[in-house]
């Protein structure tokens, strides 16, 4: 297997403050997980490399205007969570994406995403079609929700999907373990950053 970076993407979905930073809503929940694969570091060094090698690379956070009002009025599971904790909100510091991974000139910025996967509200599909992109290749949070819906829509929407096992992190390794054995290799190609990395030449 090789991936030819002028039509590969890595889509990094919500390395947001209120997951990846000490203060976040929501980063105590992913913490334990998050040491354990050493998401960060292995992102950044994808990140970087792959930036080098010519791969798109995609932001794609999630924030909601002050009131949620973008949401049902009765929210639930998740996205209850959220509301509960005042996460996510457009403009707060929890909502920026984390400073080791700032968007860089060339990179694209995915607006509107309100849910979980990342296609539902946004331009994604667009975006990955005009650009002529083949593969995609997914990490963030949460392994199970919003990595995980993603991940199935851009295999039914016909593209090469391959998922970042070391990247990606959620509220328990239980979760995280059932994800990656079960759920992943159904929908994509998992596959370690490092070994990513070695097929894009």
């Amino acid at each position: 297997m090789s991936f030819d970076p002028q039509t590969a993407a890595l889509v990094l979905i919500e390395y947001q403050n209120e997951f990846v930073s000490d203060g976040g809503v929501l980063h105590g929940a992913v913490a334990d997980v998050m040491k354990e694969t050493q998401m960060l570091a292995n992102t950044t060094k994808l990140v970087d490399a792959a930036r080098k090698k010519g791969v798109a690379i995609l932001h794609v956070p999630i924030a909601f205007a002050e009131g949620y009002g973008e949401i049902t009025r009765h929210p639930y599971g998740i996205l209850q969570g959220v509301v509960d904790g005042k996460a996510f909100v457009q403009g707060s510091w929890g909502a920026k994406i984390i400073d080791a991974l700032a968007p860089q000139k060339g990179d694209i910025v995915i607006e509107g995403k309100r849910g979980l996967d990342a296609f539902a509200s946004t331009n994604l599909d667009f975006i990955l079609r005009s650009k002529g992109i083949k593969t995609v290749i997914i990490g963030g949070f949460l392994t199970n929700c919003c990595v995980e819906s993603t991940m199935r829509t851009a295999y039914e929407h016909g593209f090469e999907v391959v998922t970042l096992s070391d990247c990606c992190a959620t509220t328990s390794k239980e979760a995280q373990d059932n994800a990656l054995k079960f759920d992943f290799p159904m929908f994509s190609k998992p596959m370690t950053s490092t070994a990513v990395l070695a097929e894009l030449g």
